[in-house]
């Protein structure tokens, strides 16, 4: 079956990469409209999965992730309403030149062609995963969690619906329905017609993918997420920024984890950090330093060995206090996933040695961790947020599912 699907995939890319932009954009428009058109129904099949999920012990925070509401649906379509607007990275030419002997030589984007995007829990990775590669003349296997199994089918099911009514090839989106992980063995194995490999969820399916494919892999996805509070900070405003990171949306991956306070302003920072956040139901893991500065606060526990190596997707934070900057980024990049990392300084000395040393996808000064995010980049949307350095880095919108191909026009030129 999946190599079925293969082969239709690839099929599908070929037609899918001679399209011109407005017929790929088109549909975009269509399944924006398909989906406002569906919400009830969508709610419903969602609905299944939330009700599966809480019947077989699945934590809040996956849940959360599984949820499709009214409101997440609307956010959905205005989504794909954006990304239709968006300029078209294929057939952009690039990096003109000409060589001493008149060849004229650029480079040229072209659709990365077939995807392969595993995931979990999140049903929206279903919609933005599938415009993205409409909008970029790719085609994608998408294979989701057995948790969202009656939410995709829905999607999957709108994202044909509107290909089709444009004339598009309906198999440049296909869905693996079986929950079985052999499916994804055999995903895995398709070298001959599958380009890419990107996996969306926790460290063990990022794992098992590396370890079993024959394909090239794109992993992100998964961030322990720092903030550190420099002596110069604006403790007021720096309050505000961490609050948003942790509390606004806990359970995703630019979801702050760990906050580390220089020891000159720890005294005054950290008990004001507790009090502002264990109201929205925050509770804290705090070093030997940072527990010194609460104690007796119920919200607050030592921390263990693991507490700062931990993705939390959850209302728990790691508090630490560290001496100088120095030890920031060395906590940092010790314990961090590459993923997103912020600094809160008024020193600009002090900003520049962060985003220069401070070796993650994305580094912020005086912002939160939650803007890694596609949309919030402009980007419209993303397949992933990488945290590898190879093909892309950081959100994956439109510009990284394009490779480029080299050309060459001459004057019938020949090599001497």
């Amino acid at each position: 079956m999946v190599r079925e699907m293969g082969l239709k995939a690839r099929a599908a890319a070929r037609v899918m990469a001679t399209l011109p932009t407005e017929v790929r954009s088109g549909a975009l428009g269509t399944l924006a409209r398909l989906l406002e058109e569906s919400r009830g129904a969508i709610e419903q099949a969602n609905g299944r999965d939330v009700a599966l999920a809480r019947a077989s012990g699945l934590d809040d925070a996956l849940i959360d992730r599984l949820t499709l509401d009214g409101a997440r649906i609307g956010a959905l379509a205005r989504d794909v309403r954006a990304l239709e607007r968006l300029p078209d990275p294929v057939g952009e030419r690039f990096d003109r030149t000409v060589l001493p002997n008149g060849l004229r030589l650029c480079r040229q984007r072209v659709p990365l062609g077939v995807l392969a995007v595993i995931y979990e829990s999140r049903p929206n990775v279903t919609i933005d995963v599938s415009a993205l590669s409409i909008k970029t003349g790719n085609s994608v296997i998408l294979r989701g969690g057995k948790e969202t199994l009656h939410s995709n089918r829905a999607l999957v099911a709108l994202v044909r619906e509107a290909l089709g009514r444009k004339g598009l090839p309906q198999d440049a989106v296909q869905f693996v329905g079986d929950p079985d992980r052999a499916r994804v063995l055999e995903l895995l194995d398709l070298g001959d017609l599958v380009d890419v490999i990107i996996p969306r969820g926790g460290a063990n399916l990022h794992r098992f993918c590396r370890e079993h494919s024959r394909i090239p892999v794109i992993t992100g996805g998964i961030g322990i997420c720092h903030i550190y509070v420099d002596a110069s900070a604006d403790i007021e405003r720096a309050i505000g920024v961490i609050h948003n990171a942790k509390t606004q949306r806990p359970s995703v991956c630019n979801a702050l984890d760990t906050v580390l306070v220089h020891r000159s302003v720890a005294a005054d920072a950290l008990p004001r950090i507790v009090e502002a956040l264990a109201p929205a139901g925050v509770v804290f893991r705090a070093d030997p330093g940072a527990f010194e500065c609460l104690a007796g606060h119920g919200a607050v526990r030592a921390a263990g060995p693991e507490d700062f190596d931990t993705e939390w997707m959850s209302l728990v934070l790691g508090l630490k206090v560290v001496g100088n900057i120095d030890e920031a980024i060395a906590h940092t990049n010790a314990h961090s996933m590459g993923h997103s990392d912020s600094i809160l300084t008024g020193d600009p000395a002090s900003a520049e040695r962060w985003i220069r040393e401070v070796d993650s996808a994305a580094v912020y000064v005086n912002a939160s961790t939650r803007f890694t995010d596609g949309g919030q980049f402009g980007l419209g949307a993303e397949v992933a947020i990488s945290t590898q350095r190879l093909h892309a880095r950081g959100p994956m919108g439109l510009r990284e599912l394009t490779t480029y191909k080299w050309v060459g026009e001459g004057d019938y030129h020949t090599r001497s």
